[in-house]
């Protein structure tokens, strides 16, 4: 502790301290001018900062997802994304960046896994150890999370998840281990659930033996949004600093309480309120107390970064007859088709990690640009892909005969006489996250609508709380509970149900939308008391045109198709699980891709997904890119991968089973409810990912994790392993571009017993290394690895083990394709000091 902090916290009263414990806002600490201490600002997220505004704000650079920049197998690139990130940072008067997310790919569905690294803890680790350092090293402080067992979004502020202390260490805290030793982030984040019956925010295992004991870290502790569930429990157990402001568990009132009746001692105020100071310290704070208004500045070495990094990240699966690249002299007077989502950007998820992007380049726009005037370029869209009917804005009047919807706000129960009218408002849907004036108010949206054709037309709407649609004072529409998921609700992932109703060209109608705040919603942290409501709207028409006719014909005539398919924000989200293993909407992309494959030979798919999706129709189609998000410059990249002018080298940093029953924890996935108690058991135990589809039937594995195809070809040799101490090992290979293409590939080791054992996992990546060659060079590859890196934990010691035995360091450029073993003789280890 430094001298400014002791001095500070010496004058600092006990209500002083307390104050500084929860934020001042949404995104910033309390500050006490009279004591010196300034407010510093916290940003979303992990792959760009966002800023202060959920939607719509203040433009900022879109990096690569994590799962994308996982693809890459290159901790350099994520050390320059966190660099970059920092920047970007800066950019919104931010000194702290919510990220990086580094929770497992536990199941295919998971809500968030495009926003977390990997299923495989080490490849998770080094990449999000290398985002903290270049964050860091640039004065911006990281903030590492959800800590932990935060691998769904299904009643993700309740559920309690149960795991074994073995996989919790071996599988869910190595990440966070291996980041806080090698890089040692300024901040933890906990997560919003129960682990093994506690919440993490006052879990005192987490907290105080594992993170601050066991691994000596001295950082600060916030929660999650919302995610504080106690006063006296979260903060003994650790929890520095409750997000977001004002408090709801940290009032000076209360904390004094519990400190009067001995649930808290003022040592434990002292020490929580030093962590703040130290964070604020840290990041200059006290130097530079100002928080200027944000800024959209357009970087191009940022730019440039991102486009590089997607086109390391963009993995490709199949690529039948060297289809691939298309060659720009090979296409030139040729009919390309694009289909599907071509003229949508997929460059981020929805949730946190969403932002308003500088710009967003299309797989259309790339492609245009990389092949000019050369080849002709036809489009047809083939699929319904939304999730969720756009809002109505086109034909509505407000109450002043003005284009748009007028909103009343009314006290609860009190809808006779409005506190509150606005005009003018462009469409049916109201998010009031930030909207003081619209907590504990019941809302009410209105508008003259006069439709422009006639027949039934397709309405869908959800609300926070109860919410009623009426047209012409008739319901048509009612949802009498509460969201299953308001925040999910608010980042755009709620399902709707639709509803049809019929309508007469020219006609007027009275549309009105009355929803109030959810019921009994106290314990729902930020948004407790908060209406909100969206309609969507489409005509029928719109609705039920089949696409795919049309696509087909477009088809036919082109030389080759490329289909774009994928998730947009909608469906892969921060709040909600996906729906389905399948492609959205109600297996229309499916369709579209065996539709056009069966009329066009020369049919690629390129996917935009964070996660493995099934893939019925990839025996029908000549190739397959994955893209992932790979942020801005999507467009450019894929077309940099498809005309050639970058060799694809990413590698899937997940396994991709055949089938959703496949995969290691179906069965075990959200959960079960008992009791009102969603609980959900890690009954996979270690065996997740590739430990466990090593375990099973090579053919209910599509891809195996590390894989990915080039469009070279490399080789590994002369493989060699020595022990260059008690705990440590050199590792050696020859690897050589046997193709004429120059690329990169990964040369993956894995280590696992000679002898394999029902206990253990038959194999586990412990060192990695990209390496780019040029063809028909050769180079030996050098591998640094430790016994941790391959110990497992055991339950009855509480101590990490490598048994004495045979192990094979199998090298390899997947976990299926392993071309060399080396086979030593361990003496193992008792007890290891990690």
């Amino acid at each position: 502790m430094s001298s400014k902090i002791e001095t500070i916290l010496q004058s600092l009263t006990l209500e002083e301290k307390i104050s500084l414990l929860a934020g001042k806002d949404f995104w910033e600490t309390v500050p006490i001018p009279g004591k010196g201490v300034p407010a510093i600002k916290t940003s979303d997220g992990p792959n760009g900062a966002r800023g202060e505004v959920f939607s719509g704000g203040t433009r900022a650079a879109c990096f690569p997802a994590a799962v994308c920049s996982a693809a890459t197998f290159d901790p350099e690139f994520s050390k320059r994304i966190g660099g970059a990130l920092a920047e970007e940072t800066k950019t919104k008067s931010a000194r702290v960046l919510l990220a990086p997310t580094m929770c497992n790919h536990r199941h295919p569905l998971g809500g968030r896994n495009f926003e977390s690294f990997s299923e495989d803890p080490y490849l998770a680790g080094k990449m999000a150890a290398n985002v903290v350092k270049g964050l860091q090293e640039n004065g911006i402080a990281a903030t590492i999370k959800h800590f932990a067992a935060n691998e769904q979004e299904t009643d993700r502020l309740a559920v309690d998840t149960i795991v074994s202390e073995r996989a919790l260490r071996e599988i869910y805290l190595k990440p966070f281990e291996i980041t806080i030793k090698e890089a040692n982030p300024l901040a933890v984040m906990t997560a919003y659930n129960k682990l093994n019956g506690t919440h993490a925010d006052s879990h005192t295992f987490l907290l105080k033996q594992v993170l601050r004991g066991e691994w000596g870290w001295e950082g600060l502790v916030m929660s999650d949004w919302g995610g504080v569930n106690s006063t006296a429990d979260s903060l003994n157990a650790g929890l520095d600093l409750e997000m977001p402001g004002p408090t709801r568990w940290r009032t000076v009132e209360a904390v004094t309480e519990a400190v009067q009746k001995g649930e808290i001692t003022e040592a434990t105020i002292t020490e929580r309120a030093k962590n703040v100071l130290n964070l604020i310290e840290k990041v200059g704070g006290f130097e530079n107390p100002e928080i200027p208004p944000e800024q959209s500045i357009v970087d191009p070495k940022h730019s440039k970064l991102i486009r590089e990094a997607a086109g390391q990240g963009i993995t490709l699966l199949k690529n039948d007859d060297n289809i691939l690249p298309l060659k720009k002299e090979a296409v030139k007077g040729k009919k390309i088709g694009l289909f599907g989502l071509a003229k949508e950007a997929l460059i981020h998820g929805g949730g946190s990690a969403s932002l308003n992007a500088h710009y967003r380049v299309s797989p259309e726009e790339g492609l245009k640009a990389a092949y000019g005037d050369d080849v002709e370029f036809k489009y047809s869209k083939g699929a319904h892909t939304y999730r969720l009917l756009p809002p109505l804005a086109k034909s509505c009047k407000d109450a002043k005969g003005n284009a748009g919807w007028t909103m009343e706000l009314f006290k609860p129960g009190q809808t006779d006489k409005a506190i509150k009218t606005t005009n003018e408002l462009k469409d049916s849907s109201f998010s009031p996250i930030l909207d003081n004036e619209a907590k504990d108010k019941e809302v009410r949206f209105s508008a003259t609508f006069t439709p422009t054709e006639s027949g039934s037309h397709y309405l869908g709407c959800s609300g926070i709380g109860p919410t009623v649609v009426t047209v012409n004072d008739k319901v048509v529409f009612e949802q009498k509970d509460n969201s299953p998921d308001p925040m999910g609700f608010l980042l755009g992932g709620n399902p709707e149900k639709e509803f049809t109703v019929s309508f007469t060209k020219g006609e007027s109608y009275k549309i009105q939308i009355h929803t109030k705040p959810p019921v009994g919603g106290t314990d729902w942290g930020i948004l407790a008391g908060l209406p909100g409501f969206r309609m969507g709207f489409m005509t029928q028409q719109e609705h039920d045109v089949d696409l795919v006719i049309q696509a087909k014909e477009v088809a036919k005539e082109c030389d080759i198709a490329i289909v774009f398919t994928g998730h947009t924000p909608a469906w892969e989200t921060e709040g909600q699980d996906q729906l389905s293993f399948h492609l959205p909407r109600d297996g229309s992309q499916d369709k579209l891709v065996e539709t056009i494959a069966s009329v066009n030979s020369r049919t690629i798919v390129v996917n935009s997904t964070g996660v493995a999706v099934a893939l019925p129709w990839l025996s029908k189609v000549s190739a397959l890119v994955q893209a992932w998000f790979p942020g801005q410059e999507a467009g450019n990249a894929i077309a940099d991968i498809i005309s050639g002018a970058v060799n694809p080298s990413g590698r899937l940093p997940v396994s991709w089973p055949k089938r959703i029953e496949d995969a290691p924890a179906y069965g075990n996935f959200p959960g079960e409810v008992k009791d009102g108690q969603l609980t959900v058991k890690y009954e996979e135990g270690v065996f997740v990912g590739y430990r466990h589809y090593d375990r099973v039937a090579k053919e209910k594995v599509q891809f195996p994790f590390g894989f990915g195809l080039s469009y070279s070809t490399f080789a590994i040799s002369n493989s060699k392993v020595s022990r260059t101490s008690a705990e440590a090992f050199s590792a050696t290979a020859a690897l050589k571009n046997t193709g004429n293409v120059a690329g990169s590939t990964v040369v993956q080791l894995y280590v696992g017993r000679k002898h394999q054992s029902p206990e253990h996992p038959i194999k586990t990546l412990a060192a990695f290394k990209k390496v780019f060659l040029q063809p028909g060079q050769e180079q030996t590859v050098e591998l640094s690895l430790a016994l941790k890196d391959f110990a497992y934990f055991d339950e009855a010691s509480k101590s990490w083990k490598v048994d004495r035995g045979q192990y094979d360091f199998s090298f390899g450029q997947s976990t299926a394709d392993i071309e060399s073993v080396v086979t030593l003789d361990l003496e193992g280890s008792r007890e290891l000091k990690l």
